[in-house]
């Protein structure tokens, strides 16, 4: 398989896939969606591979996110399309893959970066990474199934009753993590995620991690996380009470309380993607994209 923008190397009954755009940060694009669904799809198809990494070329990003300079002046159509072509071609199909997807995580993985690695089976992360859902900074929310698996994921570590706040506080307000412990504590990575002190060793590591899984999923069939099945609380926040930041947030709160209905789970990548619809339109949204490319920081309106 040869591709333009990620790498495919296959090593005895383990496949490694590195996205390589090492000058946009590994930044997700259209192409490269396209290509990680055509290999993981051919890999799934290979009865000799067991696993599969997954990573990002160079040492400062895993993937820094989707790349907004092809993406800024998308109509509410092309957006929707986007939204439901990554879906379904790459996040929600590696979530359904057979073939366990090991996330290795190499260093800065923020918005549609971080939704890749909700999406792995497991996650093996250097401890000095970055992760963070900052979709808010331009004016959106996460529309990859982002929210969808910080939901669950914060029900797994602090239980229904919290995950709805979690998961508020984490989008709303951006937030970055200084290390792979901290993206832990906070229930962004799992308890059984590994975390590599030696960057050098990362990869050898996320091999052993996808030993493990192939023994497993020999074993029994992989199943949905409990987590998933649960019906959360919702909740009641304080919210910006002026200005576009005020507009983004309800909507986000009216999203995530969404998940307090017993179909929540498989319903909410169509949730997700129409809220995203309701406000890529907004010109106060597209001014946060705008904004971003041009200066490099976001804009607060």
């Amino acid at each position: 398989m040869k591709f333009e923008n990620i790498l495919v190397e296959k090593t005895g009954a383990l496949a490694y896939v590195t996205i390589n755009r090492p000058k946009k940060l590994n930044a997700l694009n259209k192409a490269t969606i396209a290509e990680l669904h055509e290999a993981f799809d051919a890999l799934e198809s290979d009865l000799n591979i067991k696993a599969i990494l997954l990573t990002g070329s160079g040492e400062k990003a895993f993937v820094a996110g989707a790349d907004i300079s092809e993406f800024a002046h998308f109509s509410a159509e092309e957006g929707s399309r986007l939204a439901r072509e990554g879906q379904e071609k790459l996040f929600n199909f590696i979530e359904n893959l057979g073939t366990p997807v090991i996330g290795a995580v190499n260093g800065f993985a923020l918005g549609g970066g971080l939704e890749l690695i909700l999406h792995c089976h497991a996650v093996q992360a250097y401890a000095e990474s970055n992760l963070g859902l900052v979709e808010n900074l331009v004016g959106i929310i996460p529309g990859w199934g982002g929210c969808k698996q910080l939901l669950a994921r914060t029900a797994e570590a602090f239980g229904p009753d919290q995950a709805i706040k979690q998961t508020f506080d984490l989008i709303q307000g951006a937030k970055v993590t200084a290390s792979a412990l901290e993206a832990q504590q906070l229930g962004i990575l799992k308890v059984t995620d590994g975390i590599t002190m030696n960057r050098d060793r990362l990869l050898f590591d996320a091999k052993q991690k996808a030993q493990i899984l192939w023994a497993e999923s020999r074993q029994s069939e992989r199943q949905r996380p409990s987590s998933s099945k649960q019906i959360l609380t919702p909740q009641n926040l304080n919210l910006t009470d002026a200005g576009y930041q005020a507009e983004l947030e309800k909507a986000l709160l009216d999203l995530l309380n969404q998940a307090s209905n017993p179909d929540w789970y498989d319903r909410f990548y169509d949730l997700e993607r129409e809220c995203n619809l309701s406000l890529i339109d907004i010109p106060e949204a597209k001014s946060r994209i705008e904004h971003f490319l041009a200066k490099g920081k976001p804009l607060r309106n």
